[in-house]
């Protein structure tokens, strides 16, 4: 609301839902966070995949370097027989661990589920009725 004061020396209030509503917002910047049960429920779904999906990553990147140094070896420096075969073997060991970064995933994150299952299913259960 804004007060005017008028010609005749009244006051006068208008009232503004945009700025109403920008006053809420910035408020609700500042008030303490209140999780309720529903977003408790999503966020303990999402942190069970952290753990796996930054493993995953982890593993990921380190195949894919060594991919691309064999394939260094064979394409750029592969004067020699020797670094051609030896580059050829470090991009098969790069393949074969990135090969691994999406089960390795799977592996974490089940466990990770195992882990809070009993806080989901009550939470679930608690929403469900």
């Amino acid at each position: 609301m804004e007060p005017v004061i008028n010609d005749n020396q009244s006051f006068q209030y208008t009232y503004s839902a945009k700025r109403q509503k920008e006053v809420e917002d910035i408020r609700k910047k500042y008030l303490p966070k209140e999780e309720d049960k529903f977003e408790t429920l999503k966020r303990l779904d999402r942190d069970a995949e952290k753990p796996g999906t930054m493993a995953a990553i982890i593993v990921g990147v380190i195949g894919a370097l060594l991919l691309g140094v064999g394939m260094c070896c064979t394409m750029v420096w592969g004067s020699s027989m020797m670094i051609f075969i030896f580059g050829v073997i470090i991009g098969i060991v790069g393949i074969g661990i990135v090969s691994i970064a999406y089960p390795l995933y799977k592996k974490v994150t089940k466990k990770q589920r195992e882990k809070i299952a009993g806080q989901i299913l009550a939470l679930s259960e608690e929403l469900s009725l």
